[in-house]
């Protein structure tokens, strides 16, 4: 039978703190006196079967299959985590928030094997790194688990107050500390905590139905399309990959009949290839509006660019709170993805897919087929009267 090997590891990022904050040598031992206070507390016929010692935590009739050690790696020496592999082997990786990504990379090379898993713990205090995208970018990959300290019963409520009185409840210190939400990128659209908070939202549904279709370029994109039922999105973003133009209109047709009720607009990116999307979407009878991301903006001295705008727009449904979403990792994880800046002339720009994936960041269809929704106007389904023929060519 194989044996769950455990692996206690504590990290802090280096940096300078004040004299008395814990070093990781300490924070180690704080971890390890932990289970050494567990350990005595399990009853004699189970404690019995295991050793206790300084270093190492062990059972007695498999000591080199079932065992904990404890760890600490930086920056300057990563190669701690190396050498540890197992058919079952689980890393307890606590403050991960503050663990550089090389660290991570070294420790990556003991997951190798189905039975490896990962459990990481840490307030949400920077905003970047292996702990930051495991719940953003790389979302789908995880189990990404929330505590607020305002709604748990081991959170003094003598804490609560001090730290709201001393920083402010809006400020990024409680949020982080108190709320354990990420205090938000400040150049990112779209902060994480506003589109969580509206992950089961009980509200009262109502607006139009729109739909937002996002149609793939080239190469690894997808084809993205993006239901909105006015303040909620009950749905998940559906995608597809390596589809032409003729297919995606009929997915989009197939979409569009099944549905009741069905959406007034369906709003299609026509740079590239969404224009042929959109000509045979309108032979088809669909409600279909072609929009042009690249085009002027209806608020022409606040954005670059109509998608600019549209990003926004999305921003604002999220932070009005009286909407809501279905759980939909993939397309939170997007949201949360792009930058902006404020030009020269004084208007806004939201980072460009171009300029996502120069820096590493998937681009972000799904995202970008939800603000699609926003987009204005109401197409009339124009009856299109079909091509007849005869033996002689058309009539």
């Amino acid at each position: 039978m194989a044996w769950t090997i455990l692996w206690f590891m504590c990290c802090y990022l280096p940096c300078k703190v004040p004299a008395t904050a814990p070093t990781a040598h300490q924070l180690e031992d704080v971890l390890w006196a932990e289970l050494a206070l567990w350990f005595r507390k399990l009853p004699d016929e189970i404690r019995g079967e295991f050793e206790w010692s300084a270093e190492r935590f062990y059972m007695k009739a498999a000591p080199n299959e079932s065992f904990a050690v404890a760890r600490t790696s930086r920056p300057e020496r990563p190669e701690a985590l190396q050498g540890f592999h197992a058919e079952n082997l689980l890393f307890v990786i606590d403050e991960a928030s503050g663990i550089p990504d090389q660290v991570f990379q070294v420790a990556e090379g003991a997951l190798s094997t189905e039975g490896s898993f990962v459990v990481m713990a840490a307030n949400p205090t920077r905003m970047e790194g292996y702990f930051y995208d495991s719940h953003h970018k790389m979302r789908e990959r995880w189990a990404a688990l929330h505590w607020n300290g305002e709604e748990s019963p081991l959170v003094s409520p003598g804490y609560i107050e001090d730290m709201a009185s001393k920083y402010g409840k809006q400020s990024a210190i409680y949020r982080i500390r108190v709320r354990g939400d990420f205090a938000g990128n400040p150049d990112g659209v779209i902060p994480l905590d506003i589109i969580e908070s509206a992950v089961g939202r009980d509200v009262k549904p109502f607006g139009p139905i729109r739909w937002g279709l996002d149609v793939a370029r080239f190469g690894e994109d997808r084809t993205a399309l993006c239901k909105r039922n006015g303040n909620s999105k009950p749905d998940q973003v559906k995608f597809w990959s390596g589809k032409d133009t003729m297919q995606v209109a009929g997915l989009v047709k197939l979409e569009y009949d099944n549905a009741n009720p069905k959406p007034e607009a369906i709003c299609v990116d026509v740079i590239g290839i969404g224009a042929g999307v959109v000509d045979r979407m309108k032979e088809l009878n669909l409600p279909v509006i072609g929009v042009n991301v690249a085009e002027s903006p209806s608020v022409q001295d606040r954005y670059e660019r109509l998608r600019d705008e549209l990003w926004f727009k999305a921003r604002e449904w999220f932070q009005a709170r009286d909407v809501s979403m279905c759980e939909d990792d993939a397309l939170i994880a997007e949201l949360t993805l792009p930058t902006y800046q404020i030009r020269s002339n004084g208007k806004i720009k939201v980072e460009g897919k171009d300029e996502m994936k120069r820096r590493g960041v998937t681009s972000p269809d799904l995202a970008d087929a939800f603000c699609l929704t926003f987009a204005q106007g109401k197409s009339p389904i124009h009856k299109w009267k079909p091509i007849q023929y005869d033996n002689r060519g058309v009539v």
